[in-house]
């Protein structure tokens, strides 16, 4: 059995949800500042890629992928949908929209663990 980076990838994600939280409530609690510009961090998937996690074929069975079916590809970043008189760029409907999609990764993390932690502890049982 080789070793086990799944706690190392949550943790890496939780890291960086709490990090686009704290963005997120920074751009919030600046919805009136004159000038301010709204801001958001790097997808988690850009960190996945420098990672080195690659798949690994442990039975003749498996299906062999190219390496361009597995490349992630990057999303174009979304404009902010309004900019007021006074220059600020923050859209309380997007990051409300924003602060839900850190949301639902952190329990979606949080279930895979927990699910992962279940399997790994029955294992040791038996």
């Amino acid at each position: 059995m080789g070793p086990l980076y799944l706690f190392e990838l949550a943790s890496s994600q939780a890291r960086h949800l709490e990090l686009r939280q704290s963005t997120i409530a920074t751009n919030v609690a600046n919805a009136n500042t004159p000038g301010f510009k709204a801001r958001d961090v790097e997808p988690f998937n850009k960190v996945l890629d420098t990672m080195p996690v690659r798949l690994a074929t442990t039975s003749p069975s498996h299906l062999q992928l190219s390496g361009a079916e597995t490349d992630t590809r990057a999303t174009a970043k979304k404009d902010s949908w309004e900019v007021v008189h006074s220059g600020n760029s923050v859209s309380l409907e997007q990051e409300m929209i924003k602060g839900n999609d850190v949301s639902r990764d952190y329990s979606m993390n949080s279930a895979v663990v927990r699910s992962f932690h279940r399997m790994l502890m029955s294992s040791v049982k038996t």
